[in-house]
């Protein structure tokens, strides 16, 4: 964070000192849990459904934070103001403000977000500091903790937007507004909460509309709806996708042994060959959207290229690939499930799997609403007709899931119903054997990610 004393934060924020001195200098970032807390830091007391930051406070100035951004007097020097979380968004916005030299690169989309913000972090930082968010910090209150994390020496900042309704990402647009828009696709995801992927498709959108004349978006020309925001803003527009006919695109696409993805990057300016460490065909969409922005911004085409196929996985529980030393490979995707990401991830275990059997666990996929049950039973129908040898639905919710696969009448694999994680861990250790590829997929609140750390307790080995 720019160095910023008491007096000009409570400016800043509308807020009041108080028991602080105004010229106490905060130099640290912002944090939101005490135990983070350190010299120059300033401590946001937010009140969350389990706790309040309040109570914390003076945790956290003992800990060494210069104040406390409060509601209310905490008995340690504080800024107060009317709200915590509005206040850390202004903060924020006068952070980017006073860095001009700074690219905002924001970006969106049902799925493949932090991947690909994994990405550009990777990329980008080969032309300046760059400054991206840990994990899936995209939402009110991760987005400006990113921002604020920016100093002087930053030239890129990386911010993942998500959203769970209209506005939300124009209000993330007002904390830091984006040079470069990037919006990777339109799908399912929460769409029980938007009601429909055409206003899925709006919210996302409002991502370009946020841009200036002078920016520039970013846009997938495979998703017509995605393609059709180009008419939503004024900025300049840049494709990527498969479609030949894209600014940037892949051609010559396969996938090695171990499903990675190589293929031939594509753009006005050349070509280069990229061969990506991620897994999956899927990745190769989140790379030409990486692709596109850092050309925009003045990589070379060799460069970039370079730069995607040494990117390694950098977030957990996504498309994490361990070999046991039994010769069995756990995927866990246990992060998060849409039923587009699920389609991507079970092709990718299927070629894994061709000297062996392909099983998939998979939970719940949440916020699907009225399509609930329809998208499991569509997901199990899908891996059924696309080879996988077993399914382990965990919950009463992804049973839809095994009922699809059985409407696959040519389909000869296992269905298997267990209740919770401890049941899904003992039907697979039942079954893997040596050669054998299995998937761990669910939302968050399937807590899947407890099936893939079980079955891999024996020491492992990257593969």
């Amino acid at each position: 964070m720019i160095p910023l004393v008491l007096a000009r934060i409570a400016e800043i924020t509308r807020g009041r000192l108080d028991g602080a001195a105004p010229e106490t200098v905060v130099d640290g970032p912002v944090v939101i849990d005490s135990r983070q807390a350190a010299p120059g830091t300033l401590f946001a007391a937010l009140r969350g459904e389990r706790s309040d930051g309040h109570d914390f406070a003076a945790q956290a100035v003992a800990a060494g934070a210069a104040a406390v951004l409060a509601e209310r007097e905490v008995g340690a020097p504080a800024v107060v103001v009317d709200d915590v979380l509005a206040a850390m968004g202004a903060l924020a916005r006068a952070v980017v403000d006073g860095l001009p030299d700074v690219t905002v690169v924001g970006l969106t989309g049902s799925a493949g977000k932090t991947s690909t913000k994994d990405l550009l972090a990777h990329v980008l930082s080969r032309l300046g500091p760059t400054i991206a968010p840990p994990g899936s910090f995209n939402n009110e209150i991760g987005h400006p903790l990113t921002v604020l994390r920016a100093d002087e020496k930053t030239r890129y900042l990386v911010l993942e937007m998500g959203a769970r309704g209209l506005g939300h990402i124009t209000h993330l647009a007002r904390v830091a507004p984006p040079d470069v828009g990037i919006v990777l696709n339109v799908g399912s995801a929460h769409i029980g909460e938007f009601g429909g992927r055409d206003v899925i498709a709006k919210a996302k959108g409002e991502l370009v509309e946020a841009l200036s004349a002078e920016g520039t978006a970013i846009l997938n020309a495979d998703d017509p709806l995605v393609a059709a925001m180009a008419a939503r803003t004024a900025a300049e527009v840049v494709t990527f996708g498969r479609a030949p006919d894209a600014t940037v695109h892949a051609a010559d696409e396969s996938l090695d042994a171990a499903g990675r993805s190589r293929f031939t990057l594509v753009t006005p300016e050349g070509t280069a060959p990229v061969r990506l460490r991620l897994y999956g065909a899927h990745a190769v969409a989140n790379a030409l959207a990486t692709a596109a922005a850092a050309r925009r911004l003045g990589m070379p085409v060799a460069d970039v290229a370079a730069a995607l196929s040494e990117a390694e996985p950098a977030s957990r529980w996504r498309m994490e690939v361990t070999e046991r030393p039994d010769g069995v490979t756990v995927v866990n995707d246990a992060y998060n499930a849409n039923p587009e990401s699920v389609r991507a991830a079970l092709d990718t275990v299927v070629h894994m799997a061709r000297e062996g059997r392909a099983y998939a666990v998979l939970g719940e996929m949440a916020e699907l609403g009225a399509s609930t049950v329809g998208e499991h039973e569509k997901i199990g129908a899908y891996a059924a007709r696309g080879g996988v040898a077993g399914l382990i639905a965990v919950g009463e919710i992804a049973a839809a899931v095994l009922k699809g696969a059985e409407q696959v009448g040519t389909w000869t694999g296992e269905r298997v119903q267990v209740e919770d994680v401890g049941a899904a861990v003992a039907a697979l250790g039942e079954r893997l054997r040596p050669g054998d590829v299995v998937l761990i997929k669910g939302s968050r609140v399937a807590g899947l990610e407890r099936v893939a750390q079980a079955v891999l307790s024996e020491r492992s080995t990257d593969a």
